[in-house]
């Protein structure tokens, strides 16, 4: 009965807890569904040879049950026949077969009752597995569309994690266009101030003196005896 042992063990187990740890649940499935089949295959064969035994055994009750039945049978014939003592011979036979009826008769209550507990241990095996093939295909599907949310998970961070650079990049290239916008303005700003000073210097030479400042410079130069300018 070890294996029937084997099974309840199996069966009593948190399968989703096994499925936690496994590396692969999928895997793992698959073969706790081979361990079941096999352990189905040993039952099957401890059933048969439980339900062969009380097969047995009751062919051997029905054959002792005929034989009392036939002794009763001659020993009322041989009374009708007025032999009283082949009459006793019979029962004599019919109460030593009825000896080892009641005997036959337990040895085959316990062979049907085993058979009957095996039989009911072997359907219940059958409809378990039946029961975990659906299971199986149904665990395997969630497993498949986890997969799939897995990768699409890993795709969308990825696309994150670009989306982010590219906002970078362009935060540095939106500093460059305002550094460059600032040099350039500052560039303006110095050539304009050049040409104000420029301008302001050709202005003061471009500007006609004042006839009166012109004639007191003259007399000037002429006090100090220097020559006189045209």
């Amino acid at each position: 009965m070890g294996i029937l042992q084997r099974f309840k063990d199996i069966m009593a187990a948190n399968i989703n807890a096994l499925l936690d740890k496994a590396e692969d649940p999928e895997k793992m499935i698959d073969q706790t569904m081979r361990n079941l089949t096999k352990d189905l295959g040993e039952v099957k064969k401890e059933t048969a040879a439980v339900m062969a035994d009380e097969q047995r055994c009751k062919r051997e009750l029905d054959e002792v049950n005929n034989e009392i039945a036939k002794m009763q049978g001659y020993a009322e014939k041989a009374l009708l026949a007025g032999n009283e003592g082949d009459a006793m011979k019979f029962l004599q036979q019919k109460n030593n077969l009825a000896t080892k009826q009641q005997s036959l008769q337990q040895t085959y209550d316990v062979a049907a009752a085993n058979a009957a507990k095996m039989r009911q241990m072997h359907d219940k095996l059958v409809n378990d597995i039946n029961s975990l093939e659906s299971r199986r295909d149904a665990i395997k599907a969630k497993i498949k569309v986890a997969k799939t949310q897995q990768k699409l998970n890993q795709m969308t961070s990825t696309m994150t994690d670009s989306a982010s650079s590219i906002g970078a990049f362009e935060r540095m290239e939106a500093k460059a266009n305002a550094m460059l916008d600032q040099a350039n303005a500052m560039t303006e700003l110095n050539m304009t101030t050049a040409e104000s000073s420029v301008d302001s210097l050709a202005a003061k030479y471009d500007a006609a003196p004042d006839a009166a400042v012109k004639d007191e410079l003259e007399a000037m130069k002429a006090k100090l005896g220097l020559s006189a300018t045209s």
